[in-house]
């Protein structure tokens, strides 16, 4: 079977978990990723680079971000190895990084220095803020970019602090993937390289797209500021209720002139009782009691009793996960969303998949995360044409690991 992206090769150049994610997607979908580490930075152990905490013999974060890729240990300080550099770079399709401006430019490691050395590169950066402007050499973390979305604060019930969802650097994995396959396609058709930029700014922007879009076009103060649970416009929609147990019920029914029927019978409630009678009734003047109805309603049954009833009667309804739902579902296995590993030490461990399907395609674990400098040898003699003698003299100077 084919893989997708079987004749891009790519140096993965980056430092942090986001940016290496966008690596590993192309990967998995066939494109031949080379992991640039640089020495001696690199010797420190993985899971501290990573930020995993607490640390674990399991390397979790790294059997997702450097899965599919082959590692190339190399001392980019001695010039043999900038050689090296520069040589895979006259090889690869893409060229992937995540470091300041500052450095890529000082290091000679910037788009126009390497689109030198190949014209039609697609040189990809993950970035704090975007390329231009003045902010762009702020630091690439994501807790910054967030702090200046908007969405913050309106994430939280009123009077709590605001809450760092974490999601935008996710959004911004994905879109610099995209942008990479987007920038291979313009090259298949044109010939051309170019410089693609996805910045966690950008992300975390993204993330917030349908109230900030809002925003943009609307204005106002009530996009600003977190509203209550309980001052719902629709009691039937975007509304949470903790059940017995303490699980809280989400609702999606806009349309409540098409759920009311079943619904009300389900919450113990007449369908024609003539305070919610009618659609402008639940959501205008009775709302408020409708909500106190359905707060004391869902309190009377746990969570589970709530969510077989929802999908007995097919509505639009469910029960709030945490963490250890998706771990044991069984449709996130059937999709390839979560797989199960055979660890030669520690057994079987579950890492996140896949979350595309293609049907003549697909996403493939081929390799798992390497060691450092696991595969320097095979790289250095299968794209380079390097000796025996020659790896082995590298490896005495201490230039590749």
């Amino acid at each position: 079977m084919s893989r997708a992206l079987e004749d891009v090769v790519l140096l993965d150049f980056t430092t942090e978990f986001w940016a290496s994610l966008a690596a590993a997607l192309l990967g998995d979908f066939g494109a031949r990723v080379i992991r640039v580490e640089n020495l001696p930075e690199a010797r420190a152990p993985r899971a501290r680079r990573d930020g995993q905490h607490p640390p674990s013999a399991w390397d979790y974060r790294a059997e997702l971000v450097q899965r599919n890729k082959r590692s190339l240990g190399v001392d980019l300080e001695q010039d043999a190895g900038g050689e090296i550099l520069a040589e895979l770079v006259r090889t690869a399709d893409v060229f992937l990084t995540d470091r300041p401006f500052s450095v890529l430019e000082a290091r000679g490691w910037d788009y126009a220095s390497l689109a030198k050395l190949r014209p039609d590169l697609i040189y990809a950066r993950g970035s704090g803020f975007g390329p231009q402007g003045p902010d762009r050499d702020l630091p690439a973390l994501d807790e910054l970019a967030a702090a200046r979305t908007g969405m913050m604060p309106i994430l939280p019930q009123p009077g709590e602090p605001p809450v760092y969802a974490g999601a935008g650097q996710m959004y911004t994995s994905v879109m610099l993937a995209f942008g990479i396959v987007t920038a291979l396609h313009h090259r298949q058709e044109t010939g051309e390289g170019q410089e693609v930029d996805a910045s966690l700014f950008a992300g975390n922007l993204y993330g917030a797209s349908l109230d900030l879009q809002a925003f943009l076009a609307m204005g106002g103060e009530r996009f600003l500021h977190p509203v209550s649970r309980l001052d719902a416009g629709n009691p039937m929609s975007g509304t949470l209720y903790p059940s017995e147990d303490g699980r809280w019920v989400t609702l999606t029914m806009p349309d409540t002139d098409r759920w009311w029927p079943v619904f009300s019978r389900l919450v113990g409630v007449d369908a024609d009782d003539p305070r919610f009678d009618t659609h402008e009734k639940r959501c205008g003047e009775n709302r408020l009691e409708l909500l106190q109805v359905l707060e004391a309603a869902f309190q009377k049954q746990p969570g589970s009793h709530w969510r077989d009833a929802f999908n007995e009667h097919q509505l639009s309804a469910d029960v709030i996960e945490d963490y250890a739902y998706p771990a044991g579902d069984a449709q996130a296995y059937r999709n390839r969303y979560i797989l199960k590993l055979q660890h030669p030490s520690l057994g079987e461990q579950k890492t996140l998949g896949f979350p595309i399907f293609m049907s003549d395609s697909p996403a493939r674990l081929s390799r798992s995360a390497p060691c450092l400098g696991q595969h320097s040898a095979e790289i250095l003699h299968e794209m380079l044409g390097y000796s025996e003698e020659r790896i082995g003299d590298l490896e005495d100077r201490g230039v590749i690991a």
